[in-house]
């Protein structure tokens, strides 16, 4: 079995969501005891809040790029950063090991392909939201990203941070984060994506006027299909889209 690295712990709430996800599509195609093999590395998130805070992307990235050799010394294969953020630092991360980095938003975009969505809402933090280099990866797989308007954005990033980031849960965000993809339905929104590994703690599909995209669980299921042997997987995802 190919066995996959996580870079993991910004929050450690959704790395928790990987490693659940992993093992049990690991197990439901072996069966028996089987499980993912892992070799995991998690940080500390506040270390990695303060670089957000600050703008020390470099420190960010060197701090990734040391974590994901970790995890190629300790035998993966294939190497993951379980959050959409700071995807920012991708570079700086896939530069660092010799084995393959498969990015969050490739699989995101696998995802809204195979549900034949060609336009989708990205929810997550500001920088996801408000740069280019997000909807620019998924524009790399024919998938246009749109955002919801200012305030709704800032309410989407405020939640993040000061709920679920932090293990807190309340009805009343989820509630403010399905009326902003109910407003992106009117508008011609064919999905939401989920563009923040925690979101999916917050709202379910059934939660959302939109088929949902769960970043955490795309990637996830990717990796889990790449660490089965899944050729087609691999092939896909594990290049670079042009």
């Amino acid at each position: 079995m190919t066995t996959i690295g996580l870079v993991g712990g910004m929050s450690w709430h959704s790395t928790v969501e990987y490693y659940r996800i992993l093992n049990e599509r690991v197990a439901a195609a072996r069966g028996g005891h089987a499980s993912a093999e892992v070799a995991l590395q998690s940080l500390d998130f506040g270390e990695i809040r303060e670089c957000q805070v600050s703008g020390d992307w470099d420190r960010a990235g060197a701090l990734l790029a040391r974590a994901a050799r970790r995890c190629e010394a300790g035998g993966a294969d294939v190497v993951a950063l379980c959050t959409n953020l700071m995807h920012k630092q991708f570079a700086a991360l896939e530069d660092a090991v010799s084995v393959p980095a498969l990015h969050i938003a490739d699989a995101v975009a696998g995802a809204a392909r195979s549900g034949g969505w060609s336009t989708v809402l990205v929810l997550g933090t500001s920088w996801v939201m408000e740069e280019s280099w997000y909807a620019e990866r998924l524009a790399r797989h024919g998938v246009q990203a749109v955002t919801p308007a200012a305030a709704d954005r800032a309410m989407v990033d405020r939640v993040v941070f000061e709920e679920l980031t932090q293990g807190v849960i309340r009805t009343e965000s989820r509630q403010a984060y399905v009326d902003v993809i109910a407003r992106a339905a009117t508008a011609g929104a064919e999905a939401v994506v989920l563009a923040c590994t925690e979101i999916g703690l917050l709202v379910a599909p059934e939660d959302s006027p939109l088929p949902v995209i769960d970043s955490a669980r795309a990637h996830a299921e990717a990796l889990a299909d790449i660490a089965l042997g899944c050729a087609a997987t691999s092939t896909t995802l594990l290049g670079d889209p042009r």
